[in-house]
């Protein structure tokens, strides 16, 4: 979990890095050379015009329906990684013993616990960092948000509803939505987990937060897609941990009851 957290530190400071560069004032357009420009930037850009102009010119519907459609795409990936997250889950009260049976801090005891950890997750066949793969896939595709919004003129002085899809949020309705969404959808990823590992929990209250504060100074576009993002993970993570997530809860009363 240490791996993780620290990837997901590592990505958002290659977010931060690629937000900032000095490409981000230039137009996009069919001449922008480089691989980042023509095959990610301007793909991106354009298809969010097409779709535009086939829903009469509103931008903010075609930034929802291409959002739908990314996910579509990578819902395999992220299918794969809600098995991981219930096969983790499923291990949890034997990486807790391993974790007792080698409870000294002493080197070779933890290298022993590590060993054994990895020698339990490949009995299994469980990859315990297949859960930050779809993280990797989407970082790009963010980032290619960003700057087919903050590049493209159309989509930099669109309307849709209260908000300016080239500029912040004025009234931090859609931050606020995109972190409680956040929230929720983690929540359910480690339904039955968090108590087992603290640092999963920490990882509930860390993405929202980080996420609001990057909403609340980042394009409204930008916004709208964390938020739709987030609420097409929520419906696939309740048609695909249902069962568990209903079971987490009683299973915490039964702890409870029993002790």
């Amino acid at each position: 979990m240490k791996k993780r957290i620290l990837l997901v530190i590592g990505v958002i400071s290659v977010f931060l890095l690629l937000a900032g560069c000095s490409e981000i004032n230039q137009p996009i357009t069919p001449e922008s050379k480089g691989f980042w420009n023509e095959y990610i930037v301007y793909p991106l850009s354009r298809f969010i015009k097409e779709v535009a102009y086939l829903l009469g010119g509103n931008f903010g519907l075609s930034i929802i329906v291409v959002t739908l459609i990314i996910r579509l795409v990578i819902l395999p990936l992220m299918i794969k990684q809600t098995k991981s997250s219930k096969a983790m889950q499923a291990l949890q009260p034997e990486m807790q013993a391993l974790r007792q049976k080698y409870s000294s801090k002493d080197q070779k005891t933890q290298q022993k616990l590590q060993q054994e950890t990895m020698a339990l997750f490949q009995k299994h066949g469980v990859n315990p960092m297949a859960g930050c793969f779809p993280l990797l896939i989407q970082m790009p595709i963010l980032i290619g948000f960003y700057h087919a919004i903050s590049r493209t003129p159309e989509l930099k002085i669109g309307e849709f509803l209260w908000f300016s899809l080239g500029s912040p949020d004025p009234w931090y309705i859609l931050p606020i939505v995109a972190g409680v969404t956040t929230f929720i959808q983690q929540k359910m990823m480690m339904a039955g987990t968090e108590n087992q590992n603290p640092q999963m929990a920490m990882m509930v209250w860390m993405m929202p937060i980080m996420i609001v504060i990057f909403a609340i100074s980042f394009p409204a576009a930008l916004s709208l897609y964390w938020v739709v993002g987030n609420i097409f993970m929520i419906v696939q993570t309740y048609f695909i941990k249902g069962p568990d997530l209903k079971a987490a809860p009683a299973a915490g009363k039964a702890g409870g009851t029993k002790k």
